[in-house]
């Protein structure tokens, strides 16, 4: 039989016109659009469809947004995977479709999320910057050698593809050092993933505590420990430490691989996760079958694909 996993993105994937495909072709988008609206109290349907960017941008609205498109794709696809994986913010998507936080929880967790991690670090102290093309070791040999500020890896992509994030004087040191191929200083507001959320982290633990985790309908990886778990205490602790430490996505690609998945569908907005997976899979001795769904055109070609094989 064939073997399915299901990857939820995270911030930077964002785009304005979001899930407006799902809400104009889907009686069911528009009601989970509407009650996110209503549990938010803000208008987050019309700031996906019509932004403006920046504010869409803007972490404690993006990440809602994201989780928002994720459900609807989620629910509008209709099958379940043997297991899920999701990025950062797309961890709690992940939970959200195997049941073990239900949406209406969901939501206010991930938009208090971004406030608190906005708030950690004043904008403009702190910086990320993706660094394409030399390999893990190397990175960590560049951080360690910035003596002031805090640089640590912040994701962990793929092999050509590692995060680093801190305050902005010790990011840019340390691309000196490391002079990589290629690196891009992301357009985000904080150092996420790093130790300077700590204080993030401790507001978010107290809200996570307040809601229930139910044990899993099926697996997830966590991005702390790129470990399978099955529980609902186990999900709350991954997403209480993930705040101030790195996404270990190639590592749980890697252990994917080890569960031999056919397919890779990549559920909400962007195709950021799909093509990692195509990148990370060249490497494999199997071959993988990546799909997406997005708006409501992938949505029927990815359900005719696994309807097919399933």
């Amino acid at each position: 039989m064939n073997k399915l996993a299901f990857l939820f993105p995270g911030q930077g994937s964002q785009a304005v016109g979001m899930g407006k495909d799902f809400y104009e072709h889907s009686s069911r988008a528009k009601e989970i659009f509407s009650q996110a609206d209503e549990i938010l109290g803000i208008n987050l349907s019309r700031l996906c469809f019509e932004g403006p960017e920046e504010k869409l941008k803007l972490t404690k609205i993006t990440q809602p947004a994201l989780l928002t498109v994720s459900f609807i794709a989620y629910t509008l696809l209709g099958i379940k995977p043997q297991i899920a994986a999701g990025h950062s913010l797309g961890e709690y998507s992940a939970l959200v479709a195997a049941g073990s936080l239900s949406f209406k929880d969901a939501l206010p967790l991930v938009h208090k999320r971004g406030k608190y991690m906005q708030e950690a670090v004043p904008v403009g102290v702190g910086a990320m910057a993706a660094v394409l093309g030399a390999s893990h070791q190397e990175v960590e040999k560049g951080i360690s050698a910035v003596n002031e500020g805090v640089v640590e890896i912040a994701n962990w992509n793929s092999q050509q593809q590692i995060v680093i994030a801190g305050h902005k004087e010790a990011v840019h040191a340390a691309l000196k050092v490391i002079d990589p191929p290629r690196s891009v200083i992301l357009p985000v507001s904080a150092p996420f993933h790093t130790q300077l959320m700590k204080t993030a982290e401790e507001k978010l633990a107290h809200d996570l505590d307040q809601v229930e985790f139910r044990d899993l309908e099926f697996p997830i990886i966590t991005n702390v420990d790129a470990k399978i778990i099955h529980k609902g205490p186990q999900a709350k602790d991954a997403l209480r430490r993930q705040v101030s430490r790195p996404v270990l996505w190639y590592e749980s690609m890697e252990k994917l691989n080890l569960k031999n998945i056919d397919f890779y569908v990549e559920i909400g907005t962007g195709k950021v996760l799909s093509g990692l997976a195509k990148k990370i899979g060249r490497d494999w001795s199997s071959l993988i079958t990546t799909l997406n769904v997005e708006n409501s055109e992938t949505l029927k070609e990815s359900r005719e694909v696994l309807l097919g094989i399933l």
